[in-house]
C-alpha cells in the first residue's frame, strides 16, 4: 500500500488510533491452528505488519517475525519493540514484500498472519511463498475490517457509505482509495481465490468467516460481531484521519482546509454528531463517548 510508505503519511497517529483486534479472534485463529495433532508453536510471521498491533499478540510462537514494505511502519514498530520494559527475543521486524520472503526457509513457518493487508496482496504470488515456507499442518489466517458502524446509530450507515464509498472527488474519499485492493476489502474479501486454484494440492481446510453481524445479510453464515471499540468523538476523528484515502485526497485538495466548516474529514465528523444528536434528542460533544464497530471477515488455510 504506496499510500502508507509515504513521508507524508503520519505514523504515529496511524499506531495510536487505528483499532485493535480482540483477544477472541486471536484465540480463534490459535484453535484452528491446533486443530492437528501436533501442531507446532515454532515461528509466526506476520505479513503487512505495519506498526506491529497483530504481531505483538502472536504471543504462544517462541519466535515471531513483522513484515512490511514501509520503513515507516517498521520503525515505529521497532521503536516500540524497543520501549518494552522487558526484552525476550521473541519478536523481530524485517522490512519485505509479502510475495517474496528470501529471509524464510522451506517448510519452516507454523503460523502466517496477515491484518489489514491482504487486500493489496498478489494471490498469484503469494500462495506459491506460502506453500514454500508453511510446515505441513501449517497454518494461515488472513482478516480484514470493513467500515464502521455505529452500535447505537444504525441510520448513520448511510452517511458513512456516502463518505467513503461515494464518487464524488469534492465530497467524498471514495475516489481516492487505492484500487482494486479497496474494492477487495470492501467484498469482505469474497474474491480471493483458493489456494488450491494458484498451487493445485498444497492446502487443505480453506475457509471463510464473517464476524460481520446484521450489517451484510447476502454473505453466507455471517457471525456476530467481534470487533468493538469504545472511543470518544474525538478519537473517531483521530480514527478518520488515518484513512488513507483522506491522506490522498488532502493531497490533491489542498484549498478543501479552507472550508468555514472545517475539511471533509471534519465536514463528515461533524454531520456524524449531528445525526447522533438528533437521534439522542440532546447536541453530542467531542468528548462524549460513543460505540463503534467493525465488521470482519476471515480466511483459513492449512498447508497440505
Amino acid at each position: 500500500m504506496a499510500t502508507f510508505g509515504k513521508s507524508t503519511f503520519d505514523t504515529s497517529i496511524y499506531a495510536a488510533f487505528r483499532p485493535t483486534y480482540p483477544r477472541s479472534l486471536f484465540d480463534f485463529v490459535f484453535r484452528y491452528h491446533e486443530r492437528n495433532k501436533g501442531a507446532k508453536w515454532d515461528r509466526a510471521v506476520d505479513l503487512g505488519c505495519g506498526t506491529g498491533q497483530a504481531t505483538v499478540e502472536l504471543t504462544p510462537f517462541k519466535r515471531v517475525t513483522g513484515v512490511d514494505p514501509s520503513s515507516k511502519m517498521i520503525e515505529v514498530a521497532q521503536d516500540t519493540l524497543k520501549k518494552t520494559p522487558v526484552s525476550t527475543g521473541q519478536y523481530e521486524y524485517i522490512q519485505g514484500s509479502a510475495e517474496s520472503l528470501p529471509f524464510l526457509e522451506d517448510s519452516s513457518v507454523d503460523l502466517i498472519i496477515a491484518a489489514q493487508a491482504c487486500h493489496w496482496f498478489d494471490w498469484n504470488k503469494i500462495w506459491p511463498e506460502l506453500a514454500r515456507v508453511l510446515r505441513k499442518n501449517g497454518s494461515a489466517a488472513f482478516w480484514i475490517y470493513s467500515e464502521f458502524r455505529f452500535t447505537r446509530y444504525p441510520s448513520l450507515a448511510q452517511k458513512v457509505k456516502a463518505y467513503s464509498q461515494g464518487v464524488d472527488p469534492l465530497h467524498s474519499v471514495g475516489p481516492y482509495w487505492q484500487q482494486p485492493g479497496r474494492s477487495i476489502l470492501e467484498n469482505h474479501l469474497v474474491k480471493v481465490p483458493d489456494g488450491n486454484e494458484v498451487v493445485p494440492g498444497a492446502f487443505s481446510d480453506f475457509e471463510r468467516v464473517f464476524f460481520t453481524g446484521d450489517h451484510y445479510p447476502s454473505l453466507p453464515s455471517p457471525r456476530s460481531v467481534i470487533m468493538r471499540k469504545k472511543m470518544t468523538w474525538n478519537d473517531l476523528l483521530s480514527y478518520l484521519n488515518t484513512w488513507s484515502s483522506l491522506h490522498t485526497f488532502r493531497q490533491r485538495n489542498p484549498m478543501d482546509a479552507e472550508h468555514p466548516r472545517g475539511d471533509i474529514a471534519v465536514r463528515f465528523w461533524k454531520d456524524l454528531m449531528e445525526g447522533a444528536g438528533r437521534e439522542d434528542g440532546r447536541a453530542v460533544e467531542g468528548q462524549d463517548e460513543v460505540d463503534i464497530e467493525w465488521p470482519l471477515a476471515l480466511i483459513m488455510v492449512k498447508r497440505a
